[in-house]
């Protein structure tokens, strides 16, 4: 088979990727607005190499990793963050990259993004699921998922050009274009096997066996050597076959030992030097000159499996990435010499189960997982995280053969940390699974500290650091609590839960290591933990107070500086968790019976009990101000409580269970931890953007469940572009005024007070309102010119009859029919005579609340009949014992009373009844009313005095 004499450049091929949740409403109060620490997430990066012209000019070397449903691409220069793309819709399966672009397959589609946005896109034929794809001159090629057929478009038009479908006993794996082969792809299987396609006319060129047919291996790598015709497959049993296309010998065969082949890329510099990869996450080199002899093997290189390898052209630079969420560049100083750590970017390759704020300016949290360490998180700059030191372990590790987790401290259960007095000293203490031991960290100088604090007994399990920086209080599972000096690691004071303190307080200076024989001596001891084992650990912000918890429910507060126990009390359930906000001086306590309980440390008593939970609690925090209680739980819902009021006023439910929660010191961000999660994921607050109006969320209510927030925006200082506004619009509660809270309760109108004191001074109003001249009859215009009334003068056009000018309709036409009197009657007194005489007179009053003051006052005046004045009377009573609009009925009554008092007199025999009634009545309310009133305004006196 001759080769082409036209050349094709070379592509990448990318690996899986797990799947993030669907997208779907936000939240009413808290908006996804970002994911942090995420580097890689089980995909490997595609690599470019810009070199631009000029003699001296450098060549450039983007990377960019997948992270869920979006990528990441950095510089591999400094490792800092370039761009970062959109959401895909779906899980990226394989990555591409071009000199502008990058293509990255999701879900049935292939996506198309220059500068971090998408410009186009490949759609799936039969909307099956799309793997790995290959850029292949003006073409892209992609493998379906589930190999059983391939897909070629054309780059720039985005058509489909040509459809493979292999067959049934052929599952491809991986794909590859051997360089100089015009219009061919070599295509890896499952089976083992290797095909040879032409992509042009859809036709199979030839097919190269498995050497061992009886046990074959799948496929897992395939690359491109600097010599024509000769590649190198990877297989799953370990071993590495370097074979001549063309002839279809077998060059040279090695094996790796510890896993199958994750990676294969021969250097392409000069010497003839091939890097593998194992899934355990070890790298290897190996002479080719010599016949495929291994030159050197780093173990523990990456903590789990490598997921990509590929050495930069040019450069004695080797660029691996791995599922530890991390991309490191190994740098050989020698052709043979061995690969050594230059660079690297990583994040928790376990998911954090302990995050917290770090600072007062809420720009960095701090995060504990399961892989053992302890991380700064940067929130404003990607390139500002890093890992805490826990001193030279990557050396220990190589040099042992294990790999860095085995030599890590325990996980991190617990962290307390103050800023005050980190430029002086350590300001962060953590407490590790089953270890008896708590120790001192220093983030401004990003490593361990001197410091251990040991306990006698027990496991330290809860810590905490006061708010002067200067002291850390440490619990053990036995009841145990001991402060420690944070400058000079010395202990300083203990704490009885008996209360009873043996000599005194401040006991001699003991040392905080143990004998060889004494820390034997506890290794084989079991762990000891008791009812009084220590749950919770803080202290107030004047450092007055020390408050404990213990897992048989108890809290205990201790004087700070005499450590004499104040008081004790003993709820009834078990504590496992407690955490204060000490500006507002409220502990949260977590309990056993799926209850929140909220306590003043002042008064020492219970102020809250917030319920509703579903699963067990794992977390609480304060919001800034002290007016929220986020909860996260085991049924995955993350709730708001607004603790003036003590009900849920938020809650939203997510895909994977929030494990731990932090609120920034400024109030603009929530960071959760997820189980299934490497990365931190903030929520933005919305009530600091924009008006939030709350409302109680009944617990029956269903619970909206939303998408994980992803990687958007960018790094550096640059502008971010096509990020919309957070959240959705808003849940406006229009609050009406209800007519009355109780019927107990005397309500007034609401309409002004002007409007009742008009009532009552209209008389005098018109006489300060008359005028002092008698108005002036205008000039009449000639009688030949006769005009309109106006403000315009115009002329009256219009024909008159007789010479009078009076019109003949009023001589013939009806007059006035004066022999029935309905035309006297108001809709006022209609209205009136319509109510009920039993009921409250609702929609009367309302008519008469319409009325002007004047209008009114006429309307009563207007009231002659007898009937219609008991009607009135009937209807003032029936207002006065509804308890409704009162100050009304007081203005109304005495404008009554002032016109109708001569009828009324002069009438007992109708009047009398109804007049005593309303006297009882008002005589009741009125010295309700001024007992009331005179109590508050005593009370208020007092307090004012005082």
């Amino acid at each position: 088979m001759a080769p082409q004499n036209k050349r094709q450049k070379n592509g990448t091929s990318i690996e899986q990727q797990p799947t993030a949740g669907p997208s779907k409403p936000t939240p009413r109060l808290f908006a996804p607005f970002r994911a942090l620490g995420h580097v890689t997430d089980h995909v490997p990066y595609a690599m470019f190499v810009h070199t631009p012209q000029g003699a001296l000019a450098t060549p450039t070397v983007n990377i960019t990793t997948s992270v869920g449903r979006s990528w990441l691409m950095w510089d591999a220069a400094k490792m800092t963050l370039v761009f970062a793309g959109p959401d895909a819709g779906a899980q990226i399966n394989s990555l591409g990259m071009t000199g502008t672009e990058i293509y990255a397959s999701a879900g049935a589609r292939v996506v198309r993004y220059h500068r971090g946005k998408e410009t186009g896109s490949y759609e799936s034929p039969d909307q099956s699921t799309l793997g790995k794809i290959l850029i292949f001159g003006e073409d892209l090629i992609v493998l379906k998922e589930d190999g059983t057929g391939l897909i070629v478009y054309d780059l720039q038009s985005r058509q489909l050009k040509n459809q493979i479908t292999f067959h049934s006993s052929f599952t491809a794996t991986h794909i590859m274009h051997p360089s100089t082969y015009l219009n061919k792809v070599l295509i890896g299987s499952q089976q083992g096997e290797l095909q040879l396609w032409n992509i042009k006319s859809c036709s199979l060129i030839h097919t190269f066996s498995h050497p061992t047919p009886a046990s074959a291996s799948p496929i897992t790598a395939i690359v491109q050597s600097p010599a024509i015709d000769v590649i190198g497959v990877g297989y799953l049993d370990g071993s590495v076959r370097i074979s001549d296309v063309r002839q279809g010998d077998l060059v040279m065969q090695m094996k790796i030992e510890d896993g199958a082949v994750a990676g294969l890329s021969f250097r392409m510099d000069g010497p003839p030097i091939l890097a593998t990869a194992s899934s355990t996450g070890s790298l290897a080199t190996w002479d080719l000159s010599k016949g495929g002899r291994v030159l050197h093997v780093v173990r523990g290189a990456h903590d789990q499996s490598v997921t990509g390898l590929q050495w930069v052209a040019g450069q004695p630079l080797l660029v691996s990435s791995s599922a530890d969420n991390s991309v490191k560049q190994w740098l050989c100083d020698s052709p043979t010499g061995m690969p050594r750590l230059l660079k690297f970017r990583g994040g928790h390759h376990a998911p954090p189960t302990c995050i917290r704020y770090y600072g007062e300016d809420g720009k960095q949290i701090l995060t504990a997982g399961r892989d053992r360490s302890l991380r700064y998180t940067s929130v404003v700059r990607d390139s500002r995280s890093f890992e805490l030191s826990q001193g030279s372990l990557i050396k220990k590790a190589i040099g042992l053969g294990v790999t860095v987790d085995h030599l890590k401290y325990p996980q991190i259960t617990a962290i307390s940390s103050t800023s005050i007095r980190s430029k002086d000293w350590e300001d962060v203490v953590t407490a590790h699974a089953d270890d008896s031991i708590a120790r001192t960290w220093r983030v401004q100088e990003k490593r361990l500290g001197p410091w251990t604090f040991e306990m006698e007994s027990g496991v330290a399990q809860a810590v905490t650091v006061t708010a002067c920086g200067n002291f850390s209080l440490v619990g053990s599972s036995t009841g145990e609590i001991r402060m420690y000096n944070m400058q000079s690691g010395k202990e300083r004071r203990s704490f009885s839960l008996s209360g009873q303190i043996k000599g005194d307080s401040k006991p001699k200076i003991i040392s905080t290591s143990k004998t060889v024989k004494a820390k034997a001596t506890a290794a084989l001891e079991p762990t000891q933990k008791t009812l009084e084992a220590i749950t919770g650990l803080c202290s107030d912000a004047l450092n007055r107070v020390v408050v404990a918890s213990t897992l048989e429910g108890k809290l205990y507060f201790f004087d700070f500086h005499t450590t004499q126990l104040i008081h004790s009390a003993q709820l009834s359930t078990s504590i496992t968790s407690m955490s204060l906000n000490r500006d507002s001086g409220l502990l949260s306590i977590i309990c056993d019976d799926l209850t929140v309980r909220l306590i003043d440390i002042e008064t020492r008593r219970i102020v809250r009990e917030l319920r509703g939970f579903k699963g067990r609690i794992l977390d609480t925090v304060f919001s800034p101000d002290s007016r929220w209680l986020l909860v996260t739980s085991l049924d995955s819902t993350i709730r708001t409580f607004d603790i003036p009021t003590g009900r849920l006023v938020d809650a939203f439910k997510t895909a994977s269970i929030a494990t731990s929660i932090t609120f920034s010191p400024t109030g603009d961000f929530l960071a959760t931890a997820h189980v299934d999660s490497v990365g931190i994921h903030l929520w933005a607050n919305k009530a600091q953007f924009s008006e939030v109006a709350l409302r109680h969320i009944p617990e029956e209510e269903d619970v909206p469940e939303i998408a994980l927030p992803s990687v958007q925006g960018l790094d550096e200082d640059a502008a971010i572009e096509g990020i919309e506004d957070v959240g959705a619009p808003e849940f406006t509660d229009v609050y009406t005024t209800p007519e009355q809270l109780t019927e107990g309760l005397i309500t007034l109108s609401l309409l002004p007070r002007s409007r009742w004191q008009t009532l009552l001074n209209l008389e005098t109003i018109k006489q300060r309102n008359k005028p002092k001249e008698a108005p002036k009859v205008p000039e009449a215009a000639p009688f030949f010119l006769p005009t309109v009334s106006g403000l315009e003068t115009k002329f009256d056009l219009s024909n008159t009859s007789g010479v009078n000018g009076e019109d003949e309709s009023n001589k013939n036409g009806n007059r006035l029919d004066l022999s029935n009197g309905s035309w006297l009657e108001s809709e006022f007194t209609k209205k009136l005579s319509r109510e009920d005489e039993n009921g409250d007179y609702n929609s009367f009053f309302e008519y008469i609340k319409s009325l002007p003051p004047s209008t009114l006052d006429l309307e009563i005046r207007s009231l002659t009949t007898i009937e219609n004045l008991l009607n009135f009377l009937n209807c003032l009573i029936g207002r006065l014992n509804s308890n409704k609009d009162f100050e009304a009925v007081q203005s109304i009554l005495t404008i009554f009373l002032n016109v109708h008092n001569d009828i009324l007199i002069n009438n007992p025999e109708e009047f009398k009844s109804k007049l005593e009634e309303f006297k009882l009545n008002q005589i009741q309310k009125t010295k309700r009313l001024r007992d009331l009133v005179g109590y508050n305004l005593g009370t208020i006196g007092f307090l004012r005095s005082n």
